[in-house]
């Protein structure tokens, strides 16, 4: 447990912002149109760890439950390491995964700014990925995104507070909460 910024101490002064249902119809409604965009084909699932875990099990199964096939690996890499502000990229683990001439589904819980996303995004790119889309489990609403980057899915837009649930943490906290959460201050 964080001792310094308990969760417990959190909730109290937050608010869901997005809840389960919301969130699990826009899974479903995105897997149908990466269902649709990926027929005949496995693609590769890549996962951004650890806040894209969550959205990327749901998302899996979902695709599953429409018939389509993904080989799954992930990547590790963080602006965050526990904190609420980002700072520089860390690559924590590449993928295993041989990318060249694959299409790759990235997945990640939030696109805040992209500077993550954009570094894995080309990373894969330069390594022979045929095509990379990304996934997002939510998009925060403002304009700082970094120019030309955009999730291809998108399965909810949050607010351009603070979040946290479903893969997004606070202090390396709740990211076992079923809904997304924002705080109020």
């Amino acid at each position: 447990m964080n001792n310094q910024h308990p969760l417990r101490d959190a909730l109290p002064r937050s608010e869901i912002v997005v809840d389960r249902d919301t969130i699990h119809a826009g899974i479903q409604r995105i897997a149908e149109q990466i269902v649709n965009d990926y027929q005949d084909e496995v693609p590769i699932m890549l996962t951004v760890l650890h806040g894209g875990l969550p959205f990327a099990a749901f998302l899996s199964m979902a695709v599953g439950d429409l018939g389509l096939d993904m080989r799954f690996d992930y990547v590790h890499a963080t602006r965050y390491r526990g904190e609420t502000r980002g700072s520089d990229l860390v690559w924590k683990a590449k993928p295993t995964a041989d990318v060249a001439g694959r299409r790759v589904l990235l997945t990640d819980d939030i696109l805040d700014e992209g500077l993550t996303l954009l570094a894995v995004r080309d990373w894969l790119l330069e390594q022979g990925a045929k095509d990379v889309r990304i996934a997002a489990l939510s998009v925060k609403n403002h304009d700082r995104a970094v120019p030309g980057l955009k999730a291809d899915y998108i399965a909810v837009e949050v607010p351009d507070r603070y979040v946290f649930g479903f893969g997004m943490d606070y202090y390396e906290q709740g990211r076992n909460l079923p809904d997304i959460w924002a705080l109020k201050d």
